[in-house]
């Protein structure tokens, strides 16, 4: 029995080496890879990619001085919000390279087909509850009395905006390209809607409390690594799909938190009064969260 990340750096080497007559089908030794990796590694390349500065600041004056001096170097200008966003950047360019691409397609195929082969997939519906809980999580601690970047207020609006860009995208892209899934059930694979609205939790999740623990942000990217490759293992996405859910869920986030001081000068204004509420609702068997708002937009 091989586990995904077993399977998927297996087939890396079929995806480079299946065109080669000489190499007609290269066989390699199958890791014995747990479950546990694929967490890890997700989780090290969001800290690698999203918390540079973060960590910078926790390791000490000494080591940030240092850092900083190299981040600041003439050629290499903010070199950590660079990465921020162009990491996710890259990871929806890949998704989007696999809807043509012979290779990558080659790896999403024989990446299902030995989980089928291994009767590695599951059959759970945990991961529909499960992609709400990282911006449950962050809005819990407010409750509690844990300082955020922002006021309840604020966090409800900057969570709704961003949960909006990222349900457009993600609509638009899966009627646009209307990609099978792989138990057949439609043509909506791609991208992982599951996957983007966890990642999108769990970006919020970090961009409030990432001056408080990093712990915080680990655990909100683990359980969004748990919601994507439980796509995978359900039969319903490619891996392609989750890596372009998750760039998009990250990617929808950063943009909403950097545009949200010119949003707020431009709609409300310094002297405006705004109230808004997010509450979670349930209807016809499916859970998901209501954002409503009142805008003074008159003097």
């Amino acid at each position: 029995m091989q586990s995904l990340p077993g399977l998927l750096t297996r087939n890396c080497f079929y995806m480079f080496f299946v065109n080669n007559k000489k190499l007609s089908y290269l066989r390699v030794r199958k890791f014995n890879i747990t479950l546990k990796n694929i967490f890890c590694n997700i989780i090290l390349f969001c800290l690698f990619t999203g918390h540079a500065g973060y960590l910078r600041a926790q390791a000490g004056d000494t080591l940030k001085t240092v850092t900083d001096s190299i981040i600041n170097l003439k050629y290499f200008p903010r070199t950590d919000k660079i990465l921020r966003t162009a990491v996710p950047v890259a990871m929806i360019a890949f998704g989007v390279l696999s809807l043509e691409s012979g290779a990558l397609k080659i790896l999403d195929y024989s990446t299902r087909n030995e989980l089928l082969e291994d009767n590695l997939m599951w059959g759970s519906r945990w991961d529909n509850y499960l992609q709400f809980s990282p911006a449950a999580l962050a809005f819990g601690m407010k409750l509690g009395g844990v300082k955020s970047r922002h006021s309840l207020k604020d966090m409800a609006v900057l969570y709704a905006l961003s949960t909006a860009l990222e349900t457009s995208v993600v609509y638009t892209a899966k009627r646009l390209t209307g990609r099978e899934r792989p138990d057949g059930s439609n043509r909506s694979s791609f991208p992982s809607g599951h996957t983007a609205t966890a990642f999108v939790a769990a970006e919020f999740l970090y961009q409030e409390y990432r001056d408080r623990s990093v712990w915080i942000s680990i655990g909100g990217y683990f359980i969004a690594s748990l919601v994507g490759t439980s796509r995978v293992y359900n039969n319903k996405h490619w891996v392609s799909d989750v890596v372009t859910g998750a760039g998009i869920g990250v990617l929808s986030a950063r943009l909403v938190y950097r545009a949200y001081p010119a949003l707020q000068n431009i709609i409300f204004g310094k002297s405006k009064k705004h109230q808004a509420f997010l509450f979670p609702y349930h209807e016809n068997g499916a859970w998901g969260l209501n954002f409503s708002c009142s805008l003074s937009l008159l003097e």
